[in-house]
């Protein structure tokens, strides 16, 4: 059945997209017959994992972490435990859809719903994604910033060049990118194995933090930890990553992303605990106070009495913004051309997300200095949490349809699962958005009640998404034919790449 709002000029418009995507940089014509040849080799899927799991290791979760440490100790580790266990379900689902219908979460959204609709949810996508930016700019400003004197609001500024090196990557091909990538992780890695050891943190503590506990204080950190580890970027990312394959090979293709994703988000998940758990073992054991991520590089050779310790913070901090540059770069193409199917030069594109992220940055340091970078690395990881049930929701309805996935349709145990991981993801937001009002109502009632419209309206628009996600189960909008080209980003076909 033709999806909604397809007309003979949309059909038009779209075979003259698809000309453009030809265009677009891809491997070499033997690389591509390679591929073709080996559709499941371990990399073609892990690759993708990879480039997916470095956004859950962005310079935003290195202050949610560090912040949750410090202040609440081993308090919030079930959280981060209990939100890889989300990302895990969801990343799942999201390259379940792409290997099985050989499109992205963005281009399946908007052939799923109307185009009001569409467009509002790739609006609060391009808010997600500049989100996630705006953590990358300040953590690595403040990484130049540690390891050069440089200042921070210059090294800001100097951050809008990096999409020059990551399209030079990525026109000699993914597979390169990926390789620079995997560096940056394992230097990522290796510099917080060193500080965990450094630190020799309480088993007794780790142990206690296994144990659900949350208090009206923790519950704003604990947001921010549940943002920055389920990313709504990386849904719409990993859907276009992974590779497309024959009828014949779904079913041992989705096992393969299956590990590789598992394999790719639980190293994450341990570079994410051993940042909480050096700050609760030499910041919160201490009692003492970190409201900056530059205090935590300065307290850490003195109490660690090692000079490596802070070099090494400040080098994993600068690798983790420049590897999360990459995901949210390729992000950033895939939503827009996915969404509204407009292609632009991704220079340009990078340069106005940049430059929308670097509004907020460039106006708080020059504001109220340094002194706010904290604040807003995790309001930022916030905002994520709050844009994330307008991904999760359309994606627990496009993998649980049979019309789109046939027989690779989410069963009951799958569907439910992520059912409830949207109701804890909403009720989370909800909470924190009535305390967020209840604190402010009179100290600050503009605030409070600018809040209190836009959760109404939120919420509004979550009941607009999941009525017609339930009413569109009637009828089959996208095609499965993975044999012709998908309508969405041409970078998710470096698939087989």
């Amino acid at each position: 059945m033709t999806p909604r709002g397809d007309t003979a000029s949309e059909a038009g418009a779209r075979t003259t997209h698809q000309a453009v995507v030809v265009r677009a940089p891809t491997r070499s014509s033997q690389e591509h017959t390679a591929s073709l040849k080996k559709p499941l080799s371990s990399w073609a899927f892990l690759g993708p994992a990879l480039l997916v799991s470095v956004g859950y290791m962005d310079p935003g979760n290195w202050a949610t972490d560090l912040e949750g440490g410090a202040r609440f100790g081993y308090q919030l580790i079930w959280v981060l435990l209990a939100s890889n266990l989300m990302a895990l379900l969801l990343q799942n689902l999201s390259a379940r859809l792409g290997v099985v219908t050989g499109r992205d979460l963005a281009s399946a959204c908007r052939a799923e719903y109307s185009r009001p609709l569409s467009f509002t949810l790739w609006v609060l996508a391009e808010l997600g994604i500049i989100a996630c930016d705006l953590a990358e700019v300040l953590g690595s400003a403040v990484a130049l910033h540690l390891l050069f004197g440089i200042p921070t609001l210059t090294g800001a500024l100097l951050t809008s060049v990096d999409v020059l090196v990551i399209l030079m990557l990525q026109q000699r091909g993914m597979r390169r990118l990926e390789a620079v990538v995997l560096v940056l992780l394992v230097s990522i890695g290796a510099c917080m194995l060193v500080e965990l050891c450094l630190a020799q943190p309480s088993l007794a503590g780790i142990a206690s933090g296994l144990r659900p506990h949350l208090t009206g204080e923790s519950l704003y950190v604990a947001i921010g930890i549940l943002g920055a580890t389920v990313m709504p970027h990386n849904l719409y990312l990993h859907s276009a990553l992974v590779p497309r394959v024959s009828p014949g090979d779904r079913r041992a293709a989705l096992r393969r992303n299956l590990w590789s994703t598992a394999i790719a988000l639980n190293l994450a998940l341990l570079v994410n605990l051993a940042i909480l758990i050096v700050a609760a073992a030499v910041f919160w054991s201490r009692e003492l106070p970190v409201d900056d991520i530059r205090d935590a590089y300065r307290l850490l050779t003195p109490l660690l009495g090692s000079g490596v310790a802070s070099v090494l913070f400040a080098i994993g901090l600068l690798c983790a913004g420049q590897s999360a540059t990459v995901s949210g770069t390729l992000a950033g193409q895939i939503v827009m051309d996915g969404f509204v199917q407009l292609r632009v030069h991704p220079v340009l594109r990078r340069a106005v997300t940049r430059g929308v992220a670097l509004i907020p940055a460039v106006g708080v340091l020059a504001w109220v200095g340094d002194a706010g970078l904290m604040s807003l690395l995790v309001g930022s990881q916030v905002v994520l949490s709050l844009q994330l049930p307008f991904a999760v929701i359309p994606l627990i309805k496009l993998t649980s349809s049979r019309a789109l996935m046939g027989e690779y349709a989410n069963g009951a145990v799958a569907r439910w699962s992520a059912s409830a991981c949207a109701a804890l993801i909403v009720l989370a937001n909800g909470a924190l958005v009535a305390r967020t009002v209840s604190l402010h109502w009179n100290t600050l009632p503009w605030l409070a009640a600018l809040l209190a419209v836009t959760g109404a309206m939120s919420l509004l628009l979550l009941i607009r998404v999941a009525i017609v996600t339930l009413r569109s189960d009637q009828r089959a909008s996208l095609s499965r034919d993975t044999n012709q080209p998908p309508h969405g980003s041409d970078i998710g076909r470096r698939a087989a790449l």
